[in-house]
């Protein structure tokens, strides 16, 4: 899980580039990374796992000059990647999960084709996607062909002596959207980057689009795949910052209105306060109270100056320290109280086992009811690292506990009115130790979303893959024969 940023500005760029990268803080928790171009290309990446962005490229960013540049804040991967390729030099920052990136990486060896970064003992991501670019016949093509070649999905920004080409995965799981302002161009993963910067949303890039920002405004190199949207769910429900919006639909509303669902679900819960998991927790926490009439009050507090998210890092240590020692009780609030706690999701529920709800027993609390705001997660996501693997998830670990062994096929779990459902919740709330625990359903989720369900990514909850499957011939990248494409004209905006 990555957030990626790029401007292209009639003036030195870098300044707005530091705060709009910035502001994607929340997404990523190892890299952090800008690149600046102006006579020359001007790099720096940071490790900001210990620290926040900010501290580590103030001094940086004061240094780079020129009126374009990208930046990125990783989980992963070491980026921008700098190659110089037999189109000139560029630098790319990648947001993505790339499934069959060894087999990949193994072809392009067999080839003849060096790696130089090496990520967490593996070939860095972004830039095997970028050696993949680097076999097309120009850069657009590249992109398109490593487009066909990948397993899981890629939304890319690539900088060099013609601006910023900006491509959002074909099957528009990650978003990307483009804003403007009176000097200046910029594309984001995240719109809550751009209304500080001084920017408006002008577009939002669709699925396969492939569109080049700069000094003369925005060229569309290859138009996108209308029919096919089916962007990820979870970043309503969990990963998207709240002042965001993805497709037009706000982040915060969504999650009030899912807090609604949740509270309509439950007549029969006679709380005294209604509260949710800071931050992202909240919002659900809001609309619950807003549809139950139950006083929303702040029995935890989150103490943002020194902690960021717990469930981003990727050391399982590092996520429980950072869970423990964020959360502050206010027992005052707590104690004597029946409390409704609005969560974004359960993942592995040993964070809000240890770190949440002992919290709250310990403060005095006299009831526990936890309300997750979406279904029990049943996979791990395949396409931006939304979750991680089978058997650290709750609901897994009650199916294992309840059957004996693994299941390959959990259909009757996955359906809320089935008995199996029933006996898997009651499991998992006797293993957090709560008095009563509800999760949202798939279908009030997606309500409070306001999209079409075939325009949602929901494979986390259903395990059903929107993805259709990939061309046998496309594992080869260099050997991806397209036929002869219709010349497309190309929709020019100015700055």
């Amino acid at each position: 899980m990555s957030g990626i940023f790029g401007v292209v500005s009639k003036n030195n760029c870098a300044e707005t580039l530091f705060y709009g990268t910035d502001y994607h803080s929340h997404l990523g928790t190892e890299y952090g990374g800008i690149a600046v171009l102006g006579e020359d290309f001007t790099r720096q990446i940071h490790d900001v796992s210990q620290s926040q962005f900010k501290s580590k490229f103030y001094d940086d960013y004061k240094r780079m000059n020129g009126n374009k540049g990208i930046g990125v804040i990783s989980t992963s991967d070491e980026q921008p990647i700098y190659l110089n390729s037999k189109f000139g030099p560029f630098c790319i920052v990648t947001n993505g999960i790339i499934e069959n990136n060894e087999e990949l990486a193994a072809r392009l060896l067999k080839k003849g084709i060096s790696f130089s970064e090496v990520s967490k003992k593996a070939v860095n991501t972004t830039e095997l996607i970028a050696k993949l670019i680097s076999q097309g016949n120009d850069l657009t093509d590249g992109i398109e062909k490593m487009f066909d070649a990948i397993e899981g999905s890629c939304s890319l920004l690539l900088l060099n002596r013609a601006g910023i080409y900006a491509a959002r995965d074909r099957f528009g799981y990650t978003p990307l959207i483009i804003g403007k302002r009176e000097d200046a161009w910029a594309v984001t993963s995240e719109t809550s980057a751009f209304p500080n910067n001084g920017f408006e949303i002008t577009k939002h890039i669709e699925p396969g689009e492939i569109i080049l920002i700069n000094e003369d405004g925005i060229v569309q190199r290859r138009p996108g795949r209308g029919n096919i949207n089916q962007i990820c769910a979870f970043l309503w429900i969990y990963t998207g910052f709240p002042a965001s919006s993805y497709e037009g639909i706000n982040v915060e509303i969504v999650r009030e209105r899912c807090g609604h669902y949740l509270a309509k679900r439950d007549k029969d819960i006679n709380a005294d306060l209604v509260s949710g998991v800071p931050d992202s927790g909240f919002a659900h926490g809001l609309g619950y109270a807003m549809e139950s009439g139950k006083p929303f009050r702040r029995p935890l507090v989150k103490y943002t100056p020194g902690y960021g998210r717990s469930y981003t890092p990727p050391s399982q240590q590092t996520r429980d320290l950072i869970a423990k020692m964020k959360l502050i009780p206010i027992n005052e609030v707590i104690e004597g109280n029946s409390i409704v706690v609005c969560e974004d999701s359960i993942v592995r529920g040993t964070q809000l086992k240890n770190f949440t709800i002992k919290k709250l027993w310990d403060g005095g609390a006299k009831e526990v009811h936890v309300r997750p705001a979406c279904p029990p997660l049943m996979f791990p996501c395949r396409f931006n690292l939304s979750t991680r693997s089978i058997h650290e998830l709750a609901a897994r670990r009650a199916i294992h506990s309840l059957e004996g062994h693994d299941l390959k096929d959990v259909t009757e779990y996955i359906d809320a009115n089935s008995k199996k459902y029933k006996r898997m919740v009651e499991w998992i709330a006797k293993d957090l130790d709560v008095t009563t625990l509800r999760y949202q359903t798939v279908d009030d989720m997606v309500k409070a979303i306001g999209r079409p369900k075939e325009k949602l990514c929901l494979y986390c909850w259903t395990g059903e893959c929107p993805k259709p499957a990939r061309p046998k011939s496309a594992i080869d990248i260099v050997d991806v024969k397209k036929p002869s494409a219709k010349k497309i004209t190309e929709t020019k905006v100015a700055l």
